[in-house]
């Protein structure tokens, strides 16, 4: 198992805004937000590579993003999939706002939808 980094917390708008999973898997929220706000502007990760640093599943990375309040400070289109593509939403055009956020950061998308992941993805420093 990898080692796994220290954090500070979010704020705590955030940490009672943690409805959208079961209570169990509220205590990994903070973590991953602050994880993602680590991500510079043209760099992205995928919720697989956040899952694996914090030992939970991609799928909760998507429960933590989709809960996020308006107005969070969390970077959350930093966020792709492991093949380097903004997944579809089934709530509307949150994957062209996406997008668009992402291009308006500098990054660029294949003739395929997909980003670079090689030349644009983020290595997080480990924190000893």
């Amino acid at each position: 198992m990898g080692q796994r980094l220290s954090l500070p917390l979010p704020p705590a708008t955030e940490i009672e805004d943690l409805n959208m999973c079961p209570p169990k898997l509220h205590f990994v929220y903070p973590s991953i937000y602050a994880l993602i706000r680590q991500i510079p502007p043209g760099y992205v990760s995928t919720y697989g590579r956040i899952g694996r640093i914090l030992g939970c599943t991609p799928r909760t990375v998507g429960f933590a993003l989709a809960g996020l309040p308006a107005g969070s400070d969390v970077p959350w289109q930093r966020i792709i999939n492991r093949q380097g593509r903004v997944s579809p939403r089934t709530d509307g055009d949150g994957n062209l706002l996406q997008r668009d956020l992402l291009e308006a950061e500098g990054l660029q998308f294949d003739r395929f939808g997909r980003i670079d992941l090689e030349q644009f993805g983020w290595e997080f420093q480990r924190q000893e």
